[in-house]
């Protein structure tokens, strides 16, 4: 019998991806708000309700629920989300494996490269460094606190912990965001453009979830980061020679960006270099470590 593995966030990019690449080695179920197809089960997080037959025979649960960062401005009540969502949701998981007494082989979770905190400088942020002091910091630090609970309360075997960087995809995210102004001869970096931006190709992401739950050694927090460092301007600049588009429009001014997106602002005119020294010392490979390759692959899908 294959083993099952019960994935959050089901509407997600990399839940979607994933599920299509463990697919055929494991019995895949979902977690959903709106049940669609067999394979999923419903829950609702705020009233705390699951239906418990997802988790019959549970071996694994892949950890990927949570409100997007960049949605919405960061009204208090939307801070209040963005928190519940992944905290709250992860406790609800824990409640319902202590009621029906499960022990996981794996409790694999998402979590944020802005654990460091979100600035800009020089430092090169490995697993080993403390967390940041700034909102998104907190957030990702209370995520993992969920997430090692349930390695503290005996509920899984082992704890992984995937500090994601900015995911390149075709479909949906940053990339599918900043592909259009480019093409439209619009498109410009954002304040500085100085600002690093950690990434990860979508294909490289979900194999390090497979790899996660394949390998009993892997444990803990691994940054999901290209091992090729570039700034936003950077980024910019190589969709527009993959796209063959001039950029002819200045930087974003970065007072503009904080007028729109008031606090979230921070998030897209600060970042800094994370490393994955961590994760490939494990044995995992990136198949896409060089930004050019990754934009013409990808570029190549959505033409």
């Amino acid at each position: 019998m294959k083993e099952v593995v019960l994935i959050t966030g089901a509407s997600g990019m990399i839940a979607q991806e994933l599920a299509k690449k463990i697919g055929n080695e494991y019995d895949i179920r979902f977690l959903t708000r709106k049940k669609e197809h067999i394979n999923e089960f419903e829950w609702d997080i705020k009233r705390k309700t699951v239906d418990e037959a997802a988790f019959e025979n549970l071996s694994h649960i892949i950890h990927l629920a949570g409100a997007n960062i960049s949605e919405k401005r960061w009204t208090a009540e939307r801070k209040k989300e963005l928190i519940s969502s992944r905290v709250d949701s992860a406790a609800l998981l824990r409640h319902i494996l202590t009621k029906k007494e499960i022990r996981l082989k794996s409790f694999i979770s998402a979590s944020g490269i802005n654990f460091y905190g979100t600035n800009t400088t020089d430092k090169i942020y490995a697993e080993s460094d403390p967390p940041g002091h700034d909102f998104l910091s907190e957030v990702v630090v209370l995520w993992e606190n969920a997430a090692d609970h349930f390695k503290e309360h005996n509920i899984a075997e082992r704890v992984v912990k995937i500090r994601t960087a900015v995911v390149l995809s075709e479909t949906e995210g940053a990339l599918k965001k900043m592909i259009p102004p480019i093409q439209y001869y619009i498109g410009s970096p954002l304040g500085s453009g100085k600002q690093y931006m950690p990434w990860i190709h979508i294909e490289d992401i979900c194999s390090m979830y497979e790899f996660a739950l394949k390998n009993s050694n892997i444990h803990g927090a691994y940054n999901a980061v290209s091992p090729q460092h570039i700034t936003n301007e950077q980024l910019t600049k190589e969709i527009a020679k993959v796209l063959k588009r001039p950029l002819l429009m200045p930087n974003v001014p970065a007072f503009i960006l904080k007028l729109m997106f008031g606090e979230l602002s921070t998030a897209i005119l600060e970042g800094s270099r994370a490393s994955s020294q961590k994760i490939r010392e494990t044995g995992f490979h990136f198949k896409f470590p060089d930004l050019k390759e990754a934009l013409v692959d990808l570029l190549q899908k959505s033409k």
